[in-house]
Parts: C-alpha cells; sequence; structure tokens
C-alpha cells in the first residue's frame, strides 16, 4: 500500500463509516451502526499511530502531498492534499484514539436513545471532518473542515431536537460560530489576495516579504496586512475555540448528549481554532501586534470562565467552564510564541477531559439523567471505577506534580513568565490564579458528586418521572463498554506528559512544524531549566503554582467535606458576586438585549410592514382587491335584457362613426 493510499483512508474510513449508518440504517441494525463506525474509527486510529511511528522512529520526513485538484483559476490551484509532519500526525493521533473511545463509550450511554444509529453517524462524520482539518496542506480545505466541525457540532448539540434547550442551543453554536468564521473568511481572503495562492508552503515562504507592506482600512489608520491576516484568522479561532467574547455557545453545548460533549471539548471541534494559529506560527510571528492581542484574550477568558466555574451545579456545566478555562490557558501559550507548548497542552488536556466527561456521563447513567450536583454525593462506594478515574482526571486538570496536566500547564506559566511581550505581566498573574480557581472548582465537583453523605432518595414507586433527588433504582457501577474507555483514558492521563514533555517541548520535535523567531522563543528560554520530567515535578513542590493548587485544595476540602455550611453563608455574605458569576458575567444578557432582541425587531418589523403590509397588503391582497372592484364594475354591463344590449350597440356605433369623421 503507498502511503498516498494510506494517508486517503485514514479521513476516509470514518466518513464512509458514517455512510453506511446513516444511510443504512434499516440494512444493518443498531448493531450494525456501532460496528461499522468503530471499526472504521479504530482502523483510522491505528494508521494514524502508524504514520506516528514512521515519523518517531523511522525518520520519514514530512510530507506535502496533492490528492486531487478541483480547480485552476487565474492560476491559483483549488485542491484537496494533505500535510503530513510531527504537528498534523500528533493531532491526528489524539483526535482519532479519544474519538474510538466515545464510539466505545457511546454503546452504554445510548444503549436506549431511538436516535442510537443517527448519533453513531454523526460522530463518525464528525471524526473524518477533524481529520481534513488537521490534515489539510491549504486554506481552501481547511476551511472546508473548518464548517464541517461547525455543520456537525450544530446537528449533535442539537441532537435531541425535541428538546427546546437543545434547539436553542444548537442555534446558538451556530450563529456564533457564524460571527467568527466570518472574520476567518476574511483572513483567508486577505491571504489570497496578498500572496496570490492558497496553499501553506508557498503562503509561509513569502510571508517575509509583505511584513512590511501596509494597508488602511480607517482613514488616517494604517495597519500592516500580517497584522490584518493573522487577526482575521484569529477571530475564527476565537469562535471554534470559543474565546472571549465568543464563548457563549460553548457553556450550552452540554444539551447535547454527553459524549458528544467530550468528542467537542476534548479532541475536535474546540481544539480546532488552537491547531490553526500554531500552524499558522509563521504568520503570527510577524506581527507583535496580533500575538499580543491572542495573548490577552486568552488571559481574560482563562481567568473569567474559571470564576464563573465556581458556582456551576450542572456537573457537566463545571467541566464545560473548565474546558473554556484550560483553552484560555492554550491561547495564552501561543500568544507568547509557546505554540509547542499550546499543543502539548492541547494533547494533555484532550486525554484528562474525555475521561472527566466521559466520568460525569456515567454518573449521570447511574443517577438517571440528573445532572445536578446537589442531588449526587457519596457515590464513591456504588461506582468505584468511576470514582477513581475521576480522581486521576481531577489531579491531572489542576496540575498535580507527575500527572499530565502538570507538566503542560506548568510550561505554560513558565514560559508567559519568561516572555516579555507587551501584557505579559498581567497574562502571567491571570494563569497564576487560574490553579488556585481550577484546583477549588475541580475538588468541588469530586466532593459533591462522590463524597458526603447521599442528596437523594431512592423510592421505587416515585413513577415515571420522579422530582429531583429521587430515584426509582439505586446507583450502581456502569458496564463495561463505559468503564474501559474510563480506564483507557486514564492511562494517558497519568503518563503522557512525564513521557513526552522532553521530545514534543524541548527536544525540537515540533520544529519541523511550527516556526518561532529567536526572540521570541519563550519554550526555549524555559527549556534552559529543563533537566527531565522528574527533576521538573520534584522542583515544582516549592514553586507558586503548586502552593496555589494545594490552597484550592485545602479550601474545597475544608468547606466542601466538613463545613458545607460556609459555602452558603459565603452566597449570603457577598450576593452580587455571586449573582454576576452565576449569570455569566451578563454576557448573554447583554448580546439578548443588543444583537438578538433588536434583530427580533426588526425581524417583526420586516414582516408587518415589508411582508404582510407590502408584499401581501399591496401586492398580493391589493392586486386582488382592485381585479374584484374592476370585475363588480364590468358585471354591471351584463344584465340579461336585451334593450340595453341594443342601446349599448347604437351608442358603440355612434361613437365609432363620430370618431371616423373627426379622422377625416
Amino acid at each position: 500500500m503507498s502511503l498516498k493510499t494510506l494517508l486517503l483512508l485514514i479521513p476516509l474510513l470514518p466518513l464512509a463509516a458514517a455512510a453506511v449508518a446513516g444511510l443504512l440504517r434499516k440494512q444493518v441494525g443498531r448493531a450494525g451502526s456501532h460496528w461499522v463506525t468503530i471499526l472504521g474509527v479504530a482502523v483510522s486510529f491505528f494508521l494514524s499511530a502508524y504514520v506516528l511511528y514512521l515519523q518517531v522512529y523511522q525518520g520519514m520526513e514530512a510530507q506535502n502531498l496533492s490528492i486531487y485538484t478541483w480547480m485552476i483559476s487565474d492560476g491559483i490551484r483549488f485542491e484537496v492534499g494533505f500535510l503530513i509532519d510531527h504537528l498534523s500526525v500528533l493531532m491526528m493521533t489524539v483526535v482519532t484514539f479519544v474519538s474510538l473511545m466515545v464510539h466505545v463509550y457511546t454503546i452504554g450511554y445510548m444503549a436506549d436513545d431511538p436516535g442510537y444509529q443517527r448519533f453513531f453517524s454523526y460522530i463518525a462524520l464528525f471524526t473524518f471532518s477533524m481529520l481534513m482539518l488537521v490534515m489539510s496542506n491549504n486554506f481552501l480545505q481547511l476551511f472546508f473542515g473548518w464548517e464541517a466541525v461547525g455543520l456537525v457540532s450544530y446537528l449533535l448539540i442539537g441532537f435531541w431536537f425535541k428538546r427546546d434547550s437543545a434547539i436553542s442551543a444548537g442555534l446558538k453554536a451556530f450563529l456564533v460560530n457564524r460571527v467568527g468564521d466570518f472574520g476567518f473568511l476574511l483572513g483567508i481572503a486577505a491571504v489570497l489576495y496578498c500572496f496570490g495562492t492558497l496553499d501553506y508552503s508557498e503562503v509561509f515562504g513569502r510571508a517575509e516579504g509583505i511584513a512590511g507592506e501596509t494597508v488602511t482600512i480607517l482613514a488616517g489608520f494604517e495597519w500592516q496586512w500580517i497584522t490584518v491576516i493573522c487577526i482575521c484568522l484569529f477571530i475564527g479561532a476565537m469562535g471554534k475555540s470559543a474565546q472571549a467574547p465568543l464563548h457563549v455557545w460553548l457553556p450550552d453545548s452540554m444539551e447535547g448528549p454527553t459524549p458528544i460533549s467530550a468528542l467537542i471539548h476534548a479532541a475536535t471541534m474546540v481544539t480546532a481554532g488552537i491547531f490553526m494559529v500554531a500552524r499558522m506560527s509563521p504568520l503570527f510571528e510577524l506581527s507583535d501586534a496580533a500575538l499580543s492581542f491572542v495573548m490577552l484574550i486568552g488571559a481574560l477568558t482563562a481567568f473569567s470562565m474559571g470564576l464563573v466555574g465556581l458556582v456551576q451545579n450542572d456537573i457537566k456545566r463545571v467541566i464545560a467552564y473548565s474546558t473554556l478555562s484550560q483553552l484560555g490557558y492554550m491561547t495564552v501559550a501561543l500568544g507568547v510564541s509557546a505554540y509547542s507548548a499550546a499543543i502539548f497542552h492541547l494533547m494533555t488536556h484532550a486525554f484528562f477531559k474525555a475521561l472527566l466527561f466521559l466520568g460525569a456521563g456515567s454518573v449521570i447513567i447511574a443517577l438517571h439523567h440528573q445532572q445536578d450536583m446537589r442531588f449526587m454525593g457519596g457515590l464513591r462506594k456504588q461506582m468505584p471505577v468511576t470514582w477513581i478515574t475521576a480522581w486521576v482526571g481531577t489531579l491531572a486538570l489542576i496540575g498535580f506534580p507527575f500527572m499530565s496536566g502538570f507538566y503542560s500547564k506548568d510550561a505554560i506559566i513558565e514560559a508567559v513568565h519568561e516572555s516579555s511581550r507587551f501584557g505579559s505581566d498581567v497574562a502571567y498573574w491571570a494563569v497564576l490564579l487560574g490553579v488556585l480557581i481550577t484546583s477549588f472548582y475541580s475538588f468541588r465537583l469530586l466532593y459533591l458528586t462522590f463524597h458526603g453523605q447521599p442528596r437523594y432518595r431512592v423510592d421505587v414507586g416515585a413513577g415515571h418521572h420522579p422530582p429531583d433527588g429521587v430515584l426509582q433504582h439505586a446507583p450502581h457501577e456502569s458496564p463495561l463498554v463505559v468503564t474501559v474507555p474510563l480506564i483507557l483514558l486514564a492511562i494517558p492521563s497519568i503518563v503522557i506528559g512525564y513521557l513526552t514533555i522532553g521530545p514534543v517541548l524541548f527536544g525540537g520535535w515540533l520544529s519541523d512544524s511550527i516556526h518561532v523567531l529567536p526572540q521570541n522563543d519563550s519554550v526555549a528560554a524555559v527549556g534552559h531549566h529543563f533537566h527531565g520530567p522528574l527533576a521538573m515535578a520534584t522542583h515544582a513542590l516549592g514553586t507558586a503554582p503548586f502552593w496555589l493548587m494545594i490552597s484550592g485544595f485545602a479550601l474545597a476540602t475544608f468547606i466542601y467535606l466538613f463545613r458545607p455550611s460556609v459555602a452558603d453563608l459565603l452566597q449570603q455574605k457577598m450576593p452580587r458576586i455571586h449573582r454576576i458569576l452565576e449569570n455569566k458575567f451578563f454576557v448573554d444578557e447583554l448580546y439578548q438585549k443588543i444583537f438578538v432582541s433588536r434583530t427580533i425587531n426588526i425581524g417583526n418589523g420586516l414582516w408587518k410592514k415589508a411582508d404582510a403590509g407590502l408584499i401581501d397588503g399591496v401586492l398580493v391582497n391589493g392586486s386582488a382587491r382592485l381585479m374584484g372592484n374592476l370585475s363588480a364594475r364590468v358585471r354591471l354591463w351584463q344584465s340579461g335584457y336585451l334593450f340595453q344590449y341594443a342601446f349599448a350597440m347604437i351608442v358603440g356605433l355612434i361613437g365609432m362613426i363620430a370618431i371616423w369623421v373627426m379622422l377625416k
């Protein structure tokens, strides 16, 4: 098998599986739909891992392959192509592995759902879309994958389309991402205008040639073209990777089934923006203004979204806000030119975030789809596997030494500390204090869910729709199709950071994919102090991030294990702060007032004035009324009396004679 054929199979197998599961549902049945999609994604994963093996151990060089030329217009090639380097292979392997775990997990989670086959078709299509995005070697294919993951996320967030909340969440995700995608499309258009090509290698090779060229956007204000391109592209990333203020869709995406929450947050949709900026590093490195903008947006998101996570009661929403915060960390790393640190955190985060979401889904199954942590508690005895893996995911998320999240998060914090970019001091304090916040809300979730006394009761005769806190059956551990993926995700959540930090972050493994100017290389500055993963973990015991993490743990333990009344007391003492955080800084309300309400008012006005008034009232109904009135007048001449007809004929004849005489 040739390399090109092998690479083609990686995205096409999930696509083919999606087509079979979605279009041949009656022929393959429920079991057939999950077997064909799992098989397609599994083979795709093993092929991705094989290509990774070729690059790591066989020294295979980066491959830039043209697969299919769609059109050539004015010398511009529109084609499908693959760029296979260390960055894309890393993403391919992570995406397919997490997707495979989600596919297996879905068998248990969606077992009783009537849309079982449709769901498997969608998640396989999601995997195909993300693979096309990360494997692309040109902006056209990048945009195709970009829009495809947006489309499938809309279908999956609104999967339970009979729920009004799911419909609204899907529409919200779609519309917010259209805002970001408008900026992204402008960026691609600017690339085409400046470079005359959409091919990555050609654009990157010519980037320095336009570094000094400017454009006047507003009278009296000149911008460098490279800055305009980078900021427009990053606006697209703000939508996909849910950076403030385009973050509002991601928490509402929890309306979709839990497996898709794990896939969106861990391996597909939200990681697309981080990957894209890292891929575009040769462009971003030429604009300090764009990088400062990226860094400050990331700092705002990391800190503010972590604060909102402190007061959430829905177990999935707490994890969702942790995703927003961690995406902020990755974005900050991009802004200080620590692209490799951002990708490294993206990789480690994919494993433990998928683990946390799937663990939350296991709890939700056990509690009959109860998601409010105020009606949980004491589940560690009934669900030991879920509890242990939840501890693993939590320790990785807070950055506990030796866990995967520790290596990637601490590397970002240190890279920001080493950076001298404008605004880096603000960003450093944001990511540093974020450690305390992350630790607190993570252990709050763990304690409210698994520890303490149960805050639910079992009532066998409660009926089909029991009230909150009442279960028809006692909770128990989830089946193997749920717990095995949890265990398989827990393993890399523990070891992947320790095993890969050296080569990925400080060994130059991503140097064939990422370009950093020497004066901006904050990762290299951190690398001067790196003496191996063991030394890094032991040295961290005396650093500020470690003690902030311990402080968050101690505070959450004191409040939620020993003095639960303190939480209520704090809420009573600080009602305004709690209200601001509970309402997510009122960003949704602001958008509702400024954009949504006004758009609805404009729509209502156009309906009343243009549709009902002009089109229906004047053009349609008005013309009908006019013809009716004319018909009524003409009908008066059709009386049926012969003398009237004779009189009319005489009058007409006289008139014709008079006209003939006048014309003579």
